[in-house]
C-alpha cells in the first residue's frame, strides 16, 4: 500500500491522543502504587524539551516485571473510552515481545504490516524489563537467544516485506507458532523479580545499551535495575510524570550527549504508515 506521513496538523494530534493514554496510565498506576517511568525519547522528551521531542511520533513507558504483572491485574481500570492494553494475552494476532496501550476508535497500520491480524490503532509502547545473567557469557547466550526467538515473531512481517533467500526464509520462521516463543520467555519472566541485583533489559527488543550507541560490553545488555526502582516526576506537555530519578546517567547510556540535537535531516517520524484514524 501507499507510503504515507503525517501532515503536522495529525502530527500534533496524535501526540496529544498519546497524551490522553499517558494520562490514563498514570492514572492506575498511583491508584495501586505501581512503579513505571517514562522511557527512551519520551524520557528524553521531558528533561530536553518538557513534553515530546517535536519530531517524536510515538510514546514510551519501561516497567520491571513485577510492576508490569502488577499492572496486568488492574487492566479493568482503564477507562474503555480513552485506551485498552494488549499483549499476546488479550490479543492472540498480537506478535510483538511488548504491550501498547491502543488508542480506542482509533487505527494506525504501519506499512508492511497491513496483513497481520492483530488489532491496531494509535499506541503508547510499555516495555517490560526482565533480568538478565550476571556474567557476560550468559548475557551474549541470552542475547542470540533473544534475537532468534524476535525474528521467529517478525517473521509474519519479514515473509512479506523481505525477497528471495530471506523471503523463503522468513516463511518458514513464520510457520512456528508464537506460543513456542512466549512459552520460552516465561522460563525468564519467572526469574526476574525487583529484588534481586540483575540488570535489565526487555528480552524481546534490542538491548536497549547497544541500539543508539555501544556502551562498554559489561554494561551493553542490561541497565541498573535502580533506574526503574528510584523515580522522581518530570513535567511532560504540563503534565507530571514519573521518569528515572538519574536522568543524566540513563540518558548518557542510551544516546550518549543527549543534550545535542540531532541534523535536522535526522528528526523523522519513527514508521510511515498506510492508513490512519482518529477517534471521533
Amino acid at each position: 500500500m501507499e507510503k504515507k506521513e503525517l501532515t503536522p496538523e495529525q502530527f500534533r494530534k496524535m501526540q496529544l491522543f498519546e497524551l490522553d493514554m499517558l494520562v490514563e496510565f498514570d492514572r492506575v498506576c498511583r491508584k495501586y502504587n505501581i512503579n513505571y517511568v517514562i522511557f527512551g525519547g519520551t524520557m528524553l522528551g521531558a528533561v530536553r524539551h518538557k513534553g515530546y521531542i517535536p519530531w517524536d511520533d510515538d510514546a514510551d513507558i519501561a516497567m520491571l516485571r513485577e510492576d508490569y504483572e502488577k499492572f496486568k491485574e488492574h487492566l479493568d481500570e482503564l477507562d474503555p473510552k480513552v485506551c485498552y492494553f494488549q499483549d499476546h494475552e488479550t490479543d492472540r494476532e498480537y506478535r510483538w515481545g511488548y504491550a501498547k496501550l491502543r488508542r480506542t476508535g482509533s487505527k494506525y497500520i504501519r506499512v508492511g504490516q497491513e496483513h497481520l491480524k492483530c488489532k491496531t490503532g494509535i499506541f503508547v509502547d510499555i516495555f517490560p524489563m526482565d533480568d538478565i545473567p550476571n556474567n557476560i557469557v550468559g548475557q551474549l547466550l541470552q542475547d542470540f537467544h533473544c534475537f532468534c526467538l524476535r525474528k521467529i515473531l517478525w517473521s509474519e512481517v519479514g515473509r512479506v516485506q523481505k525477497k528471495g533467500f530471506w523471503k523463503l526464509w522468513f516463511t518458514i520462521l513464520s510457520k512456528i507458532p508464537t506460543k513456542f516463543v512466549y512459552k520460552q520467555i516465561d522460563w525468564y519472566r519467572k526469574k526476574s523479580k525487583n529484588s534481586s541485583k540483575n540488570r535489565v533489559r526487555t528480552l524481546l527488543f534490542p538491548a536497549t545499551g547497544k541500539l543508539y550507541r555501544k556502551n562498554p560490553i559489561m554494561e551493553r545488555y542490561g541497565m541498573p535495575k535502580q533506574w526503574f526502582l528510584d523515580r522522581d516526576e518530570y513535567e511532560f506537555e504540563k503534565i507530571k510524570l514519573f521518569g528515572t530519578k538519574d536522568y543524566d546517567e540513563i540518558l548518557r547510556y542510551v544516546y550518549g550527549d543527549y543534550m545535542q540535537l540531532p541534523p535536522e535531516n535526522q528528526r523523522e517520524q519513527h514508521s510511515p504508515f498506510s492508513e490512519i484514524e482518529f477517534p471521533e
